[in-house]
């Protein structure tokens, strides 16, 4: 357990949930496929961001669900509990929190323009989300 979840389900961001391994696995083998269809690099750059954005997020929530964890209401609370769901430093979690506002932009707005660069560095933190994850196991 840690005293900053503990704190987060203090204020109902988080709830404590006992960990299930069927539910962490199923999330890690959907991660794990997004972000292989993600490198083949044969779509769209706002496909390859859809599918690394929810790689990223699944790979987040295993983390948070390993350490007995869910998000109550905010579904960014998974990248901002990274430092110590994995111990990502903030400069990643700032990344991630920016593409959450792409995603959301582009879902609830319809805006669609993606920053390669954003892209990039995306892929970069989902691959090492997904290596830090594969350790939990």
């Amino acid at each position: 357990m840690s005293k900053e979840l503990d704190n987060l389900v203090k204020t109902q961001v988080l709830k404590a949930e006992p960990y299930a391994e069927e539910e962490f696995k199923g999330l890690v083998t959907q991660a794990s496929t997004k972000l292989a269809d993600v490198q083949r690099g044969k779509l769209s750059d706002e496909s390859r961001f859809e599918l690394a954005y929810s790689a990223a997020h699944s790979f987040a929530l295993a983390a948070l669900r390993h350490k007995g964890y869910r998000p109550d209401r905010k579904r960014y609370i998974v990248f901002q509990a990274l430092p110590h769901t994995l111990g990502f430093d903030a400069p990643e979690v700032r990344v991630l929190s920016k593409c959450h506002e792409t995603r959301n932009l582009s879902e609830y707005e319809g805006q669609s323009e993606v920053d390669r660069r954003l892209l990039a560095e995306l892929i970069v933190i989902t691959v090492k989300l997904e290596a830090a994850v594969a350790k939990l196991r």
